[in-house]
């Protein structure tokens, strides 16, 4: 009898190894939460292709937008932890929407394995070029000498541009006027045109524009100076801290991942990531790559989690 449990248990053994060693059987669905052409969208399918190369399998995008990556994100908690389903987003469902939208169906801090964060990207304080505004004191004047007149323009409420003006004017004890549009879209063509003043974009949707001297960029958040602008000082430097912020891309999975399974699948976007191709077209596009370990995205979420909640509610923003 003992010889037969012993069998039965090394037998038990081998198969969990040889489903782990077997995946991907079949293809897999990279859930993104927004709609085509966004960034979230291009990182999945960039490195959608370079795990297809590496692992043999199919991965498919499936874009499944809705309540700022919030529908998406709770379709993908849903989904069979099995590695066939893997979770790829911005920030906002992982820690900003949980702090705006109510019924969320999904925890983001409980419903999910964290596999990495792929890449972060810092947002940019830009102007239109014929701003009076030269630079972060020149703001700073105006604010306190106007408070509430200088309009920011953002994506919508909630948004990385938008928190992210919020979290400047509350480390500077000033307070401007936020313009939320609908889109980036929109939001870009009133500030080109001069119908607001200011933004707290993501580089990457500002850099064509800077580059082709209409927009005027007088700092950047992230914690070192960015190479796609050299000239343009943190503002860290400039003596503003608290506000080192970068809007970033992660991967997940529903909660209860095979751990070879999620091994597997760091290791092949690690790889991607690290790809010379990959790699210099992420960074020409104003990407940092980061590629953190499991372990470091959860603590990472966390404690992004508990940043954006705080300025969330003291600048008590809603969804509205």
């Amino acid at each position: 009898m003992k010889k037969l449990l012993l069998a039965l248990c090394l037998a038990l053994v081998a198969a969990g190894g040889a489903q782990a060693q077997a995946w991907p059987a079949k293809p897999v669905t990279l859930l993104v939460p927004f709609p085509p052409g966004g960034s979230t969208d291009m990182i999945a399918r960039t490195l959608g292709t370079k795990l297809q190369e590496k692992l043999g399998a199919s991965f498919i995008v499936d874009n499944k937008a809705g309540a700022g990556g919030t529908v998406g994100a709770a379709l993908a908690k849903r989904a069979a932890p099995d590695g066939y389903t893997v979770f790829v987003s911005s920030l906002g469902p992982f820690v900003i929407g949980p702090h705006l939208l109510k019924n969320l169906g999904y925890d983001p801090l409980k419903d999910f394995d964290y596999i990495t964060v792929a890449v972060q990207a810092p947002n940019v304080l830009a102007v239109p070029a014929n701003s009076p505004h030269k630079s972060v004191s020149d703001v700073l004047a105006f604010h306190k000498a106007n408070p509430g007149k200088m309009s920011f323009a953002s994506s919508g409420n909630g948004s990385s541009d938008h928190l992210t003006a919020e979290l400047f004017w509350q480390m500077t004890g000033t307070n401007g006027l936020h313009i939320p549009y609908k889109g980036g879209a929109p939001a870009m063509s009133d500030l080109l045109g001069g119908q607001v003043d200011a933004t707290f974009m993501n580089i990457n949707t500002g850099i064509t524009n800077i580059k082709a001297g209409k927009l005027r960029a007088l700092a950047v958040t992230s914690a070192k100076r960015s190479a796609l602008l050299p000239e343009v000082p943190t503002l860290e430097e400039l003596g503003i801290k608290g506000v080192t912020v970068s809007s970033w891309q992660a991967f997940a999975a529903p909660k209860g991942l095979p751990v070879d399974i999620k091994a597997k699948l760091h290791e092949a976007l690690l790889a991607g990531l690290n790809d010379p191709q990959v790699k210099s077209k992420l960074v020409e596009l104003g990407f940092e790559i980061v590629g953190n370990t499991p372990e470091q995205f959860t603590a990472f979420q966390a404690s992004e989690f508990a940043r954006w909640k705080k300025v969330i509610e003291a600048g008590k923003i809603t969804a509205d």
